[in-house]
């Protein structure tokens, strides 16, 4: 099942913001990183990574990613999105879609701090759940009611 990305979580994504990005480790445990992410045609989201680094092999191990972003000017104005990766794009396209990142974040043709050996990993995410929360998020159903 992929979610919906409304006009307002796809505007975020369109901008320039910086997104955290979670995922699993091998025992558990989150691993969080701060990412460039982008609007992937009509539904799907993406960032940018490289082969061998910890999101890369959390990512192939499991595919589930925790995507959260909050708007600098109003912090309680968040968006979050659950997601699975639906593939990993590799080679030249990769690399291709690294510098169309490094356009739309920094205005730069290309991104330019490739290391040597370095092979880049565009993860392709499909959403699973959205949430965008403005203001003090309410308890779920079944959760503690406001008092008389």
């Amino acid at each position: 099942m992929t979610a919906t990305l409304d006009e307002a979580v796809r505007a975020r994504l369109r901008a320039a913001h910086i997104w955290y990005v979670g995922t699993v480790f091998a025992d558990g445990a989150p691993q969080v990183s701060p990412m460039w992410v982008d609007l992937e045609g009509d539904g799907e989201l993406s960032f940018n990574t490289s082969v061998g680094r910890v999101k890369e092999e959390n990512l192939r191990r499991d595919p589930r990613v925790y995507l959260s972003h909050a708007d600098t000017a109003n912090p309680l104005d968040r968006v979050q999105i659950s997601g699975v990766v639906s593939r990993f794009v590799e080679g030249p396209e990769a690399h291709e879609r690294m510098d169309r990142m490094a356009r739309k974040y920094l205005g730069a043709d290309r991104y330019e701090w490739i290391m040597p050996g370095e092979r880049r990993v565009a993860v392709i995410v499909r959403p699973v759940k959205v949430r965008h929360i403005v203001g003090v998020e309410r308890f779920r159903p079944g959760g503690p009611t406001p008092a008389p």
